[in-house]
């Protein structure tokens, strides 16, 4: 009763205000096409059938949707504290906005996280530091089957595809890429003219669409891979088996964000969702992923090959790893990426639920391939979450040569963490394709920025390597890195993790291995 009577009570003051406006003052007019607005409202809130809110409280009930589209700002803005928010609490987007426009990222009075709380990790500082060196390491990626070997950086652009970012991000991504001599991974959306522009070093990643080298069918194009990958920039090849974000299902490519222009470079349908397959094609075991990764490299060139990972079973790791010896065939480099990696759209599920976190995939990775005695022989990245200097020294000591990164990319070409990815209505015009929106993004500012933050956190591990007393990352160990367990009780990572001899596996693996080891099968993925 009372809604009818809250709408009557409108629609009566709506009636008053077009009589005063008819006798005393048309400035009454304005009241009156409010109030008449509110009550036209009101009826259809209460004759709707979608919304209970608002069929118990018309016009009110707005209120609520409104708030509650607001809700991410007001919480970023005005409720989270530096060291709370989600992904990227406020303190790291700050390091990384304040590099990137070349100020410098200190703070005054302390650290503000909570030291002696369970989970809180450092590093160990050393009594006799080191110098700080003037230039920054790379690291050789290439094995014994590759011709063309390729110096990676400390930090490169992790996959981004140009379809999650507009043409205007991934040439700024680039620019920045060919400044500071680092690397730039395309992502899986294909090869477009957007990466190839400004001249940065580039991994072709190719996912299971295929996307820039396939058939009408959707199969793998040999031919059109091989022409491709000749191309000068491109300077590594790289196979996505898995996402961290979203492990055991395809990329997916809102349809309101493919236009003409992506579509071409992806040979897809204009305007249609695009959603890659789980699965690979290519291969269906162990044996069959590892030849057909030594046939990338000969269709490259002999240009530096892997693959792209979120580690699920180490079971199924540990038979690829068996045919690798079987074959006596070895990936360049392997990458892996963590379950709280990033992406452009994913379902929740995915995102919260499947997957290893980075650092327990990269300690798998590296014991499996130091256990079989082929770590020496492949180079692993790290990707997932990385943004400071502390988190770069971090993923070298547990196991990886170099990392990538892509969220902390996206900060310093101006992405404010609205989480709009998937909805093309980003508002600084780093994930859209909407023309209008991405014309905010000044390609030579943002270029000058990925550099700036790219060089500063290199230089911020490398200080923090020579503050720890070793001279490069291949002197850290795991009794570097310490976590809490409790209020009492601290563990270095040496400690809280095995770490395999070299060989180990083939001679005698460890009681907590040897199952694994047994039942991993070079001619098929066991569960």
């Amino acid at each position: 009763m009372y809604r009818l009577i809250f709408v009557a009570t409108v629609l009566l003051a709506a009636t008053a205000s077009v009589v005063l406006a008819s006798v005393v003052s048309v400035w009454w007019w304005l009241p009156a096409g409010v109030l008449l607005l509110l009550a036209a409202t009101g009826v259809w809130d209460l004759l709707q059938r979608r919304h209970s809110v608002l069929r118990n409280y018309p016009v009110l009930g707005h209120l609520r949707y409104l708030l509650e589209s607001v809700r991410p700002e007001l919480q970023q803005y005005f409720v989270e504290r530096n060291t709370d928010g989600r992904p990227y609490d406020r303190d790291v987007r700050s390091i990384v906005y304040q590099r990137a426009k070349g100020t410098e990222a200190e703070e005054a009075f302390g650290t503000e996280r909570e030291v002696y709380e369970p989970g809180a990790e450092f590093l160990v500082p050393s009594m006799v530091p080191r110098p700080v060196p003037e230039q920054a390491p790379v690291v050789r990626v290439g094995g014994p089957g590759c011709t063309r070997p390729y110096d990676m950086a400390l930090l490169n652009v992790s996959a981004m595809s140009f379809g999650s970012l507009s043409s205007r991000a991934i040439l700024a991504l680039n620019r920045g890429a060919a400044e500071g001599a680092f690397a730039h991974d395309t992502g899986e959306g294909g090869l477009s003219e957007y990466h190839l522009r400004h001249g940065g070093d580039l991994i072709w990643e190719i996912g299971t669409g295929y996307f820039g080298c396939r058939t009408a069918d959707g199969a793998f194009d040999e031919r059109e891979f091989a022409a491709k990958a000749a191309h000068a920039h491109v300077k590594c090849v790289s196979l996505k088996l898995s996402q961290g974000a979203k492990p055991g299902i395809g990329g997916v490519l809102p349809g309101g964000k493919v236009n003409a222009e992506i579509a071409r470079v992806r040979e897809v349908p204009e305007g249609r969702t695009v959603i890659s397959p789980p699965y690979h094609r290519v291969f269906s075991t162990p044996r069959e992923l590892v030849r057909f990764l030594a046939r990338m490299r000969d269709l490259a060139g002999g240009k530096p090959a892997g693959f792209k990972l979120c580690v699920g079973s180490r079971r199924q790791f540990l038979a690829v790893c068996k045919a690798m010896l079987e074959e006596d065939v070895t990936p360049d480099f392997i990458v892996v990426d963590g379950a709280e990696g990033g992406t452009g759209a994913a379902p929740l599920e995915f995102a919260d639920h499947l997957g290893s976190p980075l650092t327990e995939g990269l300690i798998t990775v590296h014991n499996a391939l130091v256990g079989t005695g082929l770590r020496d022989r492949i180079k692993i990245g790290a990707s997932g979450k990385v943004a400071t200097g502390s988190d770069l020294v971090k993923r070298l000591l547990q196991g990886a040569d170099y990392t990538n990164a892509a969220r902390a990319m996206m900060f310093a070409v101006g992405c404010i963490q609205a989480q709009r990815c998937h909805t093309n209505t980003c508002p600084v015009g780093v994930t859209t394709q909407d023309p209008r929106r991405a014309r905010a993004l000044d390609v030579a500012d943002k270029s000058a920025r990925v550099r700036r933050y790219q060089e500063a956190t290199v230089r911020s591990a490398l200080q923090i390597m020579a503050a720890m007393g070793v001279r490069d990352a291949a002197e850290l160990a795991p009794h570097q890195l310490r976590r809490r367990l409790d209020p009492r009780t601290v563990r270095s990572y040496a400690e809280l993790y095995d770490w395999l001899a070299p060989g180990r596996l083939l001679a005698d693996p460890p009681p907590d291995w040897r199952a694994d080891w047994e039942a991993a099968d070079p001619d098929r993925f066991t569960i």
